[in-house]
């Protein structure tokens, strides 16, 4: 595998299910269902994979301000890599159902936190049930492991850049709203304090850059992307930092070099009351 590599697919997995340095993480979740993700991994998993859960691993307490979705302390997430016995050199593979975005979360993650050796699984747990590979329901343990961090924070956008983009024309990066375009024009808002997008954001739908849970080959993501330049700094962002992550991903697979999420996201944005929104494209 080679670093510009963001996912595998089923048949490599099951080849090297038992090497000794692959660790598999089951991040799947059902945003409005906290519970249902961790059944689903009781029920039947990966042989050896461990449970990361979004919100109680892969989030932060959520406050005031920083969104539904924070990113969680850097110490918290250590501590759970330990547990789940990486360290620094295990090449990870992460799966979620088939969304892609709990697994493009924990991908985004391990990178932040300065993993390189993270891949998804293409087509999540449904593809590899479809394959016809072995599933378990018992729950391993694995011995604890020293890991250390180094926060890779180019990979961030703050607030107060976002702020100066959206509200005073500074700075020269692309703001890219990644939730479906209803959400992104205000013609509805489930969640969210008050419906409509980030002033200056273009639409991007995160799920567009995938089919039936894989993610679409480079010259797809290249065509979605076709009407930004390569090289102008882009910052992705959803409703709270989660499904943003597949559009990071599809961006960087498209040759995008300046990419960055805005972890905190729409609906950090509007938790300042202050703060406009626009409703027009």
């Amino acid at each position: 595998m080679n670093a510009l590599q963001y996912h595998v697919d089923t048949h490599w997995l099951n080849e090297h299910l038992g090497d000794k340095n692959i660790r598999v993480a089951d991040c799947r979740f059902k945003l409005g269902s906290p519970e249902e993700g961790r059944i689903q991994y009781e029920q039947s998993h990966i042989p050896g994979a461990v449970y990361f859960d979004l919100e109680k691993d892969l989030s932060g307490t959520v406050g005031e301000h920083g969104g539904r979705h924070p990113l969680p302390e850097t110490s918290q997430f250590k501590e759970k890599l330990q547990n789940a016995g990486i360290d620094n050199e295990t090449t990870i593979v992460v799966y979620d159902g088939k969304e892609g975005a709990f697994a493009s979360r924990m991908w985004w993650l391990l990178q932040y936190v300065g993993h390189e050796k993270v891949y998804i699984l293409n087509g999540g747990f449904e593809a590899w049930q479809k394959s016809g590979y072995p599933i378990e329901k018992s729950v391993p343990h694995y011995q604890e492991t020293n890991y250390t961090i180094n926060e890779n924070n180019d990979m961030l956008a703050s607030y107060e850049e976002v702020k100066d983009i959206a509200l005073e024309g500074k700075g020269i990066a692309v703001l890219v709203d990644s939730r479906e375009s209803r959400r992104y024009l205000g013609i509805e808002e489930p969640i969210d304090r008050i419906p409509g997008h980030i002033p200056t954001a273009i639409n991007k739908p995160w799920m567009e850059g995938l089919e039936n849970g894989f993610f679409k080959p480079r010259d797809e993501q290249e065509q979605r992307f076709q009407d930004l330049d390569p090289d102008q700094p882009i910052i992705v962002y959803c409703g709270s930092g989660v499904t943003a992550t597949p559009n990071y991903i599809a961006f960087k697979e498209a040759g995008f070099k300046n990419v960055r999420l805005y972890a905190g996201s729409y609906s950090d944005w509007v938790s300042y009351q202050e703060n406009p929104v626009s409703k027009s494209e």
